[in-house]
C-alpha cells in the first residue's frame, strides 16, 4: 500500500519512514521544498498525484513556548495546513491520519482523559492543535486524530537528547515535579499509524474514524521522567547527576504548562487493537539506540 507522509523529518517522521518496509507500505515523503505546507495549491498537487490508500500527517509547528511570539506561524503549520489537507483527501476519499496532543486539555480533570472530555487549551500552541483538529473532523469524515503526549526519540530536539546533554555537562538537574503525563517514544507512536493507516487504507468504508488516544502506558512527573532517562544512562555514559524536584512556579516558561494531562488509551485498544507499552520499557530501548549509534 502506497502511503503518503507529511512532516518526514520530524521524529514520529523519521521512525514511520524506519518502520514502513517491515509491514510492505510504501512510504513517499516529500521534504519541505517540495511541498510547503503554507501553499494550498501544493498540498492539492500532492494529494492529486497518486492513489493514496492513506495520508499520515506527522508536520507541526512544536515549539511550544516560541508559539507565544509567533502564533500566526503555528497557526498555518498547525492548523490551516490540517485543514487543507483534510479537505484534499476528503474530495478524494482518502483516509487521513492527523497527530495532535494532550496540550488541547487544561490539566485539571485530575484523572487521565479520554477522547470526549472537554478541551481547554493553556496556550497558543494547544489552541493551534485545537484548530487543527476541529478543521480536520470538518473536512475529511475519515479522519484518525491520535492524541499523544510527551513525545521523545534518538531525533531532534526533546525531552530524553536535552537530558542527556546536560547529564554529561552538570552534576546537578532541576526538573519540574508538579507536571504528570505520560512519556511516549516517537517508534510506538509511528508504529500507531502505520497500523491505523494499514486499516483505514483496507477498509476505507469500515475502519473506525474518530479522535483516539495514545500515549505511553503509565504515568511520571518530568523529575520522575529525568531521572528515570538518568538511572537508564549513568552505567553507559559513566556519568549520574543529582536530579532535583522543583515546582512549575521555580521554573517560569512563556507558554502555560497543564499539571496534569495524563490520556486513556483504553479506547484506540478497542477500535485497533494496540496497546502502548510501558513507557519505562520504551524509554530504555530508545536510550540503547540512541547510545548506540
Amino acid at each position: 500500500m502506497r502511503v503518503l507522509l507529511l512532516g518526514g523529518t520530524g521524529q514520529v517522521g523519521e521512525e514511520i519512514c524506519a518502520l514502513a518496509p517491515q509491514k510492505a507500505i510504501d512510504i513517499v515523503a516529500p521534504t519541505h521544498s517540495e511541498v510547503d505546507l503554507r501553499d494550498a495549491s501544493a498540498i492539492a498537487r500532492i494529494v492529486a498525484s497518486a492513489s493514496w490508500g492513506a495520508v499520515i500527517n506527522a508536520a507541526a509547528y512544536t515549539d511550544v513556548d516560541r508559539a507565544e511570539s509567533e502564533q500566526a506561524a503555528a497557526f498555518v503549520v498547525n492548523a490551516e495546513a490540517p485543514t487543507r489537507l483534510a479537505t484534499e483527501t476528503g474530495r478524494f476519499g482518502i483516509p487521513l491520519v492527523h497527530i495532535s496532543t494532550d496540550y488541547v486539555f487544561d490539566g485539571r480533570k485530575g484523572t487521565p482523559y479520554v477522547e470526549q472530555d472537554e478541551v481547554a487549551p493553556l496556550n497558543a500552541y494547544g489552541r493551534s492543535k485545537l484548530a487543527g483538529e476541529q478543521g480536520v473532523r470538518a473536512a475529511n469524515p475519515r479522519h484518525v486524530i491520535l492524541r499523544t503526549s510527551w513525545v521523545y526519540s534518538p531525533y531532534r530536539k526533546n525531552f530524553l537528547r536535552t537530558i542527556l546533554r546536560l547529564a554529561a555537562e552538570r552534576d546537578r538537574l532541576t526538573i519540574v515535579t508538579d507536571q504528570r503525563g505520560c512519556p511516549t517514544a516517537a517508534s510506538d507512536i509511528a508504529r500507531a499509524c502505520l497500523d491505523i493507516a494499514m486499516r483505514c487504507g483496507l477498509e476505507p468504508e469500515r475502519a473506525p474514524y474518530g479522535v483516539f488516544h495514545f500515549a505511553g502506558a503509565g504515568e511520571a512527573t518530568w523529575f520522575e521522567f529525568a531521572k528515570a532517562i538518568v538511572e537508564m544512562s549513568a552505567e553507559r555514559k559513566g556519568r549520574s547527576p543529582q536530579v532535583v524536584p522543583i515546582r512549575t512556579a521555580d521554573y517560569p516558561t512563556p507558554a502555560a504548562r497543564a499539571a496534569d494531562t495524563r490520556l486513556d488509551c483504553s479506547l484506540i485498544g478497542r477500535a485497533y487493537g494496540i496497546k502502548p507499552r510501558p513507557w519505562r520499557e520504551a524509554l530504555q530501548e530508545t536510550i540503547d539506540r540512541l547510545l548506540n549509534q
